[in-house]
């Protein structure tokens, strides 16, 4: 165990994330399916169903396979909690078209458990990024145009001999009822007895370009044009915020929302997404929505969903906009933060609703101060780069803390041999560090829970590794000790154990700090926009100079010192970082949850550790003590030696 302490963590938290994320990605195929089938009941059987008279006997039996499925997978799905009864509104659908209802109603009914399967199971209704528009012709051509032909019209070379035909997307009244995500759908999972079959072959962001390229072919050139000028105007700007708007609004929906002109951004927006803001929600709106479904699951009886909620909250929102708000409000930042902590502690103690919505309503006017302070038109060029920075070398410092130190009482003893470890140990943590970044960005969702959970677990046992070597260190401290170590292992390299350990430091404290600056400057760039992009990377290329600056200090000087005066200084800087992480270990495992937060009055430097709770300070002064034991005991025994 002592030999890998960093690997194996971070290897259970991938595999617990990596499982949970796979249990999770079944239930969201599942769910997503459903979602297919709803749209086109949703679609079609007004089409063929009217005055309770079926037009086309083998569609109507399909729009009743289509429900009948809806209704078994449903069934099968695991419950969520303070979801709508879900199987019920299946089985009322399927009793409706049974009954051969009115087009309308069913569509209504379908649409509305569509929307409640979504928001239930959290599918997928947006790609993780802006569709790339230049590779979609390219892709029509391969793999569509031999049936729905090069313009769309449904006449390619294989159309005459396939039944039912290839569907023609120039045809408007067809195509009106669809959107993007419709289509996404559809290409991903094909159409049952049909020749449509899942393009599973191509990847997520080929199958929407293809939806986005395919959902504009009708289009006219002047009616994007004519969609452009609106947009620029400020037409569509609140039905549009994000891509998820998008994706799920069908050109009839946008008619009939806001008439010809809502549809024409519609379509060019459909056409050039890379306008658009950020996928989902802000964070700030995020929060507030969680805030609410906390107060309305606590209002409803069940106090965990609530408290899981008012976690995510804050991990999924606020927590994401922190360094901004930081640069603009910092003592607003603060406060919100510790309302929404409370916040959870009055969720625990079971306190009164109307207490929790009052700590709800506080919270949601801080929220709003903070909107204020941060919708400037976005963050400007200079706070861009100052977020980037302070984001850097905050994580940062820490990290290079503790290397320079170890690097500094490797190259001073003379022990290279153990400089292959330390540089496993930190390049190993670079390397989970990117291959976080890319299972983050197009693999898994990686929750703010788990997050926070890995930052608090790899902080508190590098706290500990600190203490060991510091430990060692001292000892070693006294010249006469020291010599009498070398004597001992003339020839020969540091312990295996310590060896190992000073490996897992190194990944330790790298990677934890690599785990939050990932999230951190994604949230960032996207804040800022492709305008901002320089600013952000000009901030990152300052923070890393100052580091490398910092680190060659530590190296510099610190290898000039005697013997004893280096090993004692080392132990210390090592037992201060001790502290340190200890202290922002607590602080990320009260942040997922693990922990309750006692706030007291007192100072707040995270930098140092240092956070305002019973939990945190108390952990604190316990490994400052052990410190503190540690060098009284060392005196004693170094004064022992020397009277012998």
């Amino acid at each position: 165990m002592m030999r890998f302490p960093g690997i194996l963590i971070a290897v259970l938290l991938a595999l617990g994330i990596s499982g949970k994320a796979s249990a999770a990605a079944s239930v969201e195929e599942e769910a997503r399916t459903v979602v297919h089938m709803l749209e086109y009941v949703g679609v079609d059987y007004p089409a063929f169903v009217k005055n309770g008279q079926v037009l086309d006997t083998a569609e109507y039996a399909e729009q009743q396979e289509f429900a009948l499925q809806c209704l078994s997978i449903l069934k099968q799905l695991p419950l969520v909690d303070a979801a709508p009864d879900l199987v019920a509104h299946a089985q009322k659908l399927q009793e409706r078209i049974g009954a051969k209802a009115d087009g309308l109603e069913i569509a209504a009914l379908a649409n509305a458990l569509r929307q409640e399967v979504i928001v239930a199971y959290k599918v997928a209704v947006a790609p993780r990024k802006k569709p790339e528009l230049g590779t979609a012709v390219a892709l029509y051509d391969a793999h569509c145009a031999s049936c729905h032909g090069a313009t769309g019209g449904g006449d390619g070379p294989q159309a005459a001999s396939l039944d039912p035909a290839p569907r023609n997307f120039l045809d408007t009244a067809a195509m009106d009822v669809r959107s993007p995500f419709g289509l996404y759908n559809t290409i991903t999972l094909g159409v049952a007895g049909t020749s449509m079959l899942p393009f599973t072959g191509l990847t997520e962001e080929e199958r929407w370009a293809l939806a986005f390229h395919v959902a504009d072919l009708r289009v006219p050139a002047d009616e994007l044009q004519r969609g452009e000028v609106l947009w620029k105007n400020g037409v569509g700007k609140e039905d549009f915020p994000n891509l998820t708007a998008v994706v799920t609004t069908t050109p009839e929906e946008a008619v009939k929302k806001g008439g010809a002109d809502l549809a024409a951004v519609l379509a060019w927006l459909t056409a050039h997404p890379e306008a658009l803001g950020n996928n989902g929600p802000s964070p700030l709106n995020l929060t507030r929505d969680r805030l609410a479904q906390a107060l309305d699951a606590y209002k409803a009886g069940q106090p965990e969903e609530a408290r899981r909620l008012s976690i995510s909250a804050y991990l999924e929102g606020f927590e994401l906009i922190e360094t901004a708000l930081d640069n603009v409000d910092a003592p607003l930042r603060k406060q919100t933060e510790r309302e929404m902590m409370a916040l959870r502690s009055q969720i625990s103690a079971k306190a009164p609703a109307d207490s929790v919505a009052a700590s709800i309503g506080r919270i949601n006017g801080l929220l709003e101060q903070a909107d204020d302070k941060l919708s400037g038109g976005g963050l400007t060029g200079t706070a861009a780069f100052l977020g980037s920075l302070i984001i850097l070398l905050r994580e940062g410092l820490e990290a290079i803390l503790v290397l320079a130190a170890i690097l500094a009482f490797v190259l001073k003893t003379g022990r290279r041999d153990a400089l292959k470890y330390v540089h496993a140990g930190w390049i190993g943590a670079v390397v989970l560090g990117v291959l976080t970044w890319v299972l983050a960005s197009y693999v898994l969702t990686i929750t703010g829970a788990n997050r926070e959970l890995t930052e608090g677990i790899t902080a508190l046992l590098a706290a500990a590794m600190l203490l060991y070597v510091g430990w060692w260190l001292h000892n070693k401290s006294n010249t006469r000790a020291w010599h009498r170590y070398i004597k001992d292992k003339v020839g020969g390299a540091l312990g295996s154990q310590t060896l190992w350990v000073l490996a897992g430091i190194s990944f330790l404290a790298v990677y934890r700090e690599l785990f939050e600056i990932i999230l951190f400057y994604e949230t960032l760039l996207d804040q800022v926009g492709p305008q901002g992009h320089t600013a952000v990377w000009g901030g990152v290329v300052a923070a890393a100079t100052l580091l490398v600056i910092i680190g060659w200090a530590i190296l510099k000087y610190s290898v000039k010192l005697p013997i004893g005066p280096f090993f004692a200084v080392t132990a210390l800087l090592l037992a201060f970082m001790a502290v340190v992480f200890a202290g922002n270990g607590i602080a990320a495992l009260q942040e997922a949850g693990v922990f309750e937060a006692t706030f007291v009055r007192f100072i707040t430097v995270p930098v140092l550790g240092i956070h305002p709770t019973v939990q945190g300070l108390v952990t604190q002064a316990c490994v400052l003590a052990l410190v503190l034991g540690v060098v009284v005991w060392g005196r004693m025994r170094m004064a022992r030696v020397a009277a012998q």
